[in-house]
């Protein structure tokens, strides 16, 4: 046990150390039935991919999501993907499950907890932590606007005469709500809406729930951890109130706790901020094992729109060198649109303003963030990532190579890669879904059937096309150590035409060239030496890419030395 670390990181959050101390007896006796004996740290390799999918993302009538979705993994994806990032799953009121109700409770229209243990069985789980914020109908808040305690200092009660402008705004609306309480009206704080209420982590009782509720979901089966909007948890004001020190300090507490009582679990960072503030939620290999890789979605879309890959391989040639079991959460598209903050530094306005143009040009929306001064930014492209890469009037056979060359990028690069359910399932944009409900995001969130969904999978439709090109793909990815998340990243520059790197672990080496162009290219030279995994032909030390081709070229292995 680390004991006394955990005191030393609740005295920086507090600057109390018999407070500290107080909270470590509580938790002891809290978190005293949750220790999971003699479970060994499970590194990550080659055969570690994600599914990312809502849990009703695909339906069978008079059955429960949760068991279709099992359905589906196990009859189409078997052992292609190790991992399912089931989203929000509990009880909600809006924000499709990031607003929760009740964090200790399945959704009944989903399935139960027998579902979940049964996906967690055969794949492992990743949940989502949702503790920034609860909903407005949780029983936390009902009991916040009855003033009981301790409940009357779960959420932030705020001054609405105070001077906020500092405060990072990621939505366009009002920082603080005002609701009826039984000693008046009080404001509270609301980062992203009036139904998701801010948790008040200066309440150390609201801190020790928290951890609870993070060990439950791992005696649930939970491997992974995603802290969603981690960075927003601790306010202090005159500041800008994100990725605030006790927000990181808490993450190592929970970081310690969880090799204390739930060894093998893993933490990611949801972060969703420009891109230094991103990697300090690594720490020093004390915080998250993973951050989200923010950049990558917009730099790839800019990549295969203006068919150069120069600020692509600048920013990839810059990444960190990884602390030991830490590593990137490597993704293009998911649940949420493609944000514009961690490109902040990189792309110049030019270049936002370019995919912004693209998305509007290719049926998406665009959300901004309130500045603090009056002005609004771009900060999230909503549209779904295959309609993201395309232009106007090209074949549907140029968007889906276009499409595949980009996630063959994601696959490839060092960390462990997560695919959304549509990216996997070749889905284009959902215009009935965003206009008959008015929320931008569900331009990307389309609930399939699953009835539908198979026939299209067994016809000669966009759907398949993708679905067996990913599939083929990931199956690839598992026979090579290279791909490991251990293995060593080299990115060269051979051309602005191709994103090209190498990955190297112990007696095997690949070459991954990727065409980001509509034009034939040639390369030549003796790195293009070996066995093209991809094609399953010998490179001879010359290789022709066709417009948007991938190669994975194996330069070395025992066989060849």
């Amino acid at each position: 046990m680390h004991i006394q670390q955990w005191v030393d990181h609740l005295m920086n959050i507090y600057g109390d150390k018999k407070l500290a101390e107080t909270i470590v007896n509580d938790l002891q006796k809290r978190l005293a039935s949750y220790v999971i004996p003699n479970k060994k740290q499970q590194n990550l390799d080659q055969h570690d991919a994600v599914l990312i999918t809502y849990g009703d993302s695909i339906n069978k009538e008079r059955e429960y999501p949760l068991k279709t979705l099992y359905e589906f993994l196990e009859h189409h994806v078997g052992d292609a993907i190790s991992t399912v990032h089931i989203l929000p799953f509990f009880p909600y009121s809006s924000d499709d499950g990031f607003s929760v109700i009740d964090y200790l409770q399945v959704n009944p229209q989903l399935g139960s907890w027998e579902d979940i243990k049964k996906i967690a069985s055969h794949y492992s789980l990743m949940v989502d932590a949702v503790v920034n914020h609860a909903s407005r109908e949780s029983q936390w808040f009902a009991k916040y606007l009855n003033c009981e305690k301790p409940y009357d200092q779960f959420f932030i009660t705020c001054d609405p005469k105070a001077d906020y402008h500092t405060v990072t705004r990621p939505r366009a609306l009002p920082l603080l709500t005002k609701y009826k309480t039984v000693q008046g009206d009080k404001y509270v704080w609301t980062t992203f809406s009036e139904d998701q209420i801010d948790l008040n982590y200066r309440c150390p009782e609201l801190l020790e729930r928290i951890i609870e509720i993070i060990l439950t979901y791992t005696s649930k089966g939970a491997r992974f951890i995603r802290l969603d909007a981690i960075g927003f948890i601790w306010k202090n004001l005159e500041t800008n109130c994100i990725n605030q020190k006790q927000a990181h300090e808490i993450i190592k507490l929970i970081h310690l706790i969880l090799q204390d009582y739930a060894p093998g679990t893993m933490l990611i960072s949801e972060t969703n901020v420009p891109e230094k503030d991103n990697l300090s939620y690594f720490g020093s290999g004390d915080e998250a094992n993973m951050v989200y890789q923010f950049p990558l979605p917009p730099l790839v879309m800019h990549t295969f729109l203006t068919g150069d890959s120069t600020k692509l391989t600048a920013w990839a040639k810059r990444l960190p060198k990884l602390k030991q079991n830490t590593t990137f959460f490597n993704f293009l598209s998911s649940h949420d649109g493609i944000g514009l903050r961690p490109i902040e530094g990189i792309l110049s306005k030019t270049e936002q303003d370019y995919l912004v143009a693209t998305t509007l040009e290719n049926g998406g929306n665009v959300s901004y963030k309130d500045n603090g001064n009056g002005t609004q930014s771009p900060y999230e492209l909503n549209i779904n990532y295959q309609d993201a890469l395309t232009h106007t009037g090209e074949s549907d056979e140029t968007r889906i190579s276009k499409f595949c060359a980009a996630e063959t990028i994601l696959l490839s690069l060092q960390g462990l890669p997560a695919i959304y359910i549509h990216s996997l399932l070749g889905s284009r944009n959902d215009y009935k879904g965003r206009d008959v409900s008015g929320i931008t995001r569900r331009i990307n969130r389309e609930k399939l059937s699953l009835n539908q969904l198979e026939q299209e999978l067994t016809h000669d439709t966009n759907r398949k096309k993708i679905f067996d090109a990913l599939i083929h793909l990931l199956k690839i990815r598992q026979c090579h150590t290279a791909f490991s998340p251990a293995s060593s990243q080299n990115i060269l520059s051979i051309n602005s035409q191709v994103f090209a790197l190498e990955r190297h672990l112990k007696d095997e080496k690949v070459l991954v060239v990727v065409n980001v162009t509509d034009n034939q290219i040639e390369l030549k030279g003796k790195r293009y030496l070996g066995i093209d995994l991809l094609s399953d032909t010998k490179a001879t030390g010359r290789i022709t890419l066709k417009p948007f081709q991938a190669s994975w070229i194996l330069t070395k292995t025992k066989e060849l030395i």
